[in-house]
Parts: C-alpha cells; sequence; structure tokens
C-alpha cells in the first residue's frame, strides 16, 4: 500500500482528536509550497489517504495541523495554533504515516506505519 495517512490523539483527554483541519503542501522547484490536500480528521481521528487521486511524488512536504481551532471547538486553550510538520519523501511506493500526539500545550509526531 502507498500513500500518505495520518492519525491524531489528543493525549490529554486519551481519545481521537475529531475534526482537526489538515493541509498538505508540496515543495516546487523555486521553493514555495504549493498546496496539494486538505481534510479533516474522522471520528477515530484519522484521514487514512490525505492525498486521494493524486500520486505521491518524491520531494518535502508539509503537513500543517490546525490545534488552535480544535481545541477552541472544546472550549479550551491551547499553545500552538498551528503544528507544522515538515517531512521527505524518498520512496513513494511506500507508505508514509504521520501521526500526531496532541496535547494544549505540547505535541510529538514521528513516522508511523
Amino acid at each position: 500500500m502507498s500513500g500518505l495517512s495520518t492519525h491524531v490523539l489528543d493525549l490529554a483527554t486519551g481519545t481521537p482528536a475529531t475534526g482537526v483541519a489538515i493541509s498538505l503542501a508540496r515543495r516546487t522547484e523555486n521553493g514555495a509550497w504549493a498546496t496539494v490536500a486538505e481534510g479533516l480528521t474522522d471520528g477515530d481521528g484519522r484521514i487514512k489517504e490525505l492525498l486521494t487521486g493524486e500520486a505521491l511524488t518524491p520531494g518535502r512536504y508539509l503537513m500543517t495541523f490546525a490545534t488552535g481551532n480544535y481545541f477552541r471547538g472544546r472550549g479550551e486553550q491551547s499553545f500552538h495554533p498551528e503544528i507544522l510538520v515538515q517531512f521527505e519523501v524518498g520512496d513513494p511506493s511506500q507508505h508514509y504515516h504521520v501521526p500526531l500526539l496532541l496535547s494544549p500545550f505540547g505535541y510529538s509526531t514521528y513516522r508511523g506505519s
């Protein structure tokens, strides 16, 4: 399976973060960022295939998580209005999973499977 997915877990509540807006941009040859996909996490905090209808290609990507909106919607304060995760795709035949472990005042991410 190839493609790109994400999963957001709210560590403060121990539950999936539902309804987090995520945008994905790819770095162009001139160094600018071009948005290639957008989506919202589902009831399980996931977007199973962020690049629907578009092939994953080698290059640098930027995933932006609208975490401030998520916490405001819950009536909570947070420190990070957005979380930007930059990563590089070397082999587009592989699957790239970019999970986000989230709390109101911190986060962690890694390459998952």
